[in-house]
């Protein structure tokens, strides 16, 4: 069994892989301040759910993009399920050419999600993935990752918005069903969500332009449910495109054929 884990600014992922599937995947709260212990104690009562165990796993692989909990996770990693993690640092690591400049400055989910994408599409390919930011990591024809873009997130852009007013209400993240609100949470949904759409399909277009008119764009992430069906430009949603990645990457540093 593999676990997988991409640590992002707000949620973490924990994904287990055993060579043919995805046997369970869990997502909680980043929380720097979490000992291995509670990760183990957090993480126990949904592996019993799940019918797995601690010892079960064969290795472990981590992207992150918040490097004060990596030590935690090493030692979780080495406490409770004897493994040593792979930490995916870039693309050298996994033989994915990277021409963004400087080449370290790609986060390790970034690469795991060209990994991911180039297993399932032909170049050029763009990754939408939907976090704390939503970020385009855009492979070009040769296969290489070659740059993106980075937008503040759907929710951090509301939470600031409703943070800084007085009388605008949390609202769902979803569509409403016309543009023209008739009340503030409509109106809100108007402007937040399908502005947020319209947004993702103008930079989308932009990008498919340079890139070339046979670009797949895809998107991950929590919230790319929302958006696939309000974008015109994303091709498909695919949730588990980051972890895919993630055991792609395991594979080739193990010098294994992935399954």
């Amino acid at each position: 069994m593999l676990w997988a884990i991409d640590i992002g600014n707000t949620q973490t992922v924990v994904g287990i892989h055993d060579g043919t599937k995805w046997v369970a995947t869990w997502r909680h709260d980043t929380d720097s301040e979490r000992t291995e212990d509670e990760m183990a104690g957090l993480l126990k009562p949904l592996l019993d759910l799940s019918g797995l165990s601690f010892g079960q796993a064969d290795g472990m692989i981590v992207a992150s993009v918040v490097p004060p909990v990596d030590t935690n996770w090493e030692r979780f990693g080495t406490k409770y399920l004897n493994c040593k993690p792979l930490f995916l640092r870039n693309g050298e690591q996994v033989g994915l050419p990277v021409t963004y400049e400087p080449p370290s400055a790609v986060g390790a989910d970034r690469i795991a999600n060209a990994i991911g994408a180039l297993a399932k599409h032909n170049p050029p390919v763009v990754v939408v993935d939907f976090g704390t930011a939503t970020t385009f990591d855009c492979v070009d024809a040769s296969g290489a990752y070659t740059g993106g873009s980075i937008m503040p997130g759907i929710l951090v852009s509301l939470s600031s918005l409703v943070g800084r007013t007085a009388k605008l209400p949390a609202i769902a993240i979803e569509a409403p069903a016309r543009a023209v609100g008739k009340n503030t949470v409509e109106s809100l949904q108007s402007g937040v969500v399908l502005g947020y759409a319209e947004a993702i399909d103008g930079l989308a277009r932009r990008i498919k332009a340079e890139l070339g008119e046979n670009t797949t764009i895809l998107a991950t992430g929590g919230l790319g449910r929302v958006f696939v069906d309000l974008c015109d430009m994303i091709d498909t949603y695919d949730p588990v495109l980051t972890l895919d990645g993630l055991r792609l990457a395991w594979d080739r540093h193990s010098g294994r054929v992935s399954q």
